[in-house]
């Protein structure tokens, strides 16, 4: 069983930046693609992010040229940065390790989730 740990959530003013951490608990990274999901208040979850084990990236059009996925290998750690943050990105933030590909196709059963963190874009 792998445990996902995200952190680095907060309240941060309209165009402000944030980067959230996804602490993995066993070396994953070779096998699994890592997505970064977010959920809005009465909307669904929606995949923000992707980074493959071939480091391909792939991101959702509304965040596309503000947000960068990356990892660390060695500290079995992903990242994704928020840049130029806009009121409309306050969600919870959860990453997801994806063994499969199925988040390629819109599916939400992935292998492991973490628990979230908030995101809150306010002035």
């Amino acid at each position: 069983q792998v445990q996902l740990v995200e952190s680095g959530g907060g309240l941060v003013q309209p165009g402000g930046s944030l980067r959230l951490s996804c602490a993995a608990s066993a070396s994953i990274f070779s096998i699994y693609a890592m997505n970064w999901y977010r959920q809005a208040p009465g909307k669904e979850r929606e995949l923000a992010a992707t980074i493959t084990s071939g480091d391909s990236t792939n991101y959702a059009d509304s965040v596309k040229g503000r947000f960068t996925i990356s990892r660390d290998n060695a500290k079995n750690t992903v990242f994704l940065q928020m840049n130029s943050l806009k009121p409309e990105d306050t969600a919870v933030y959860y990453c997801a390790a994806d063994r499969y590909r199925r988040a390629m196709v819109g599916s939400l059963s992935l292998d492991y989730w973490g628990q979230g963190t908030q995101v809150t874009v306010s002035s």
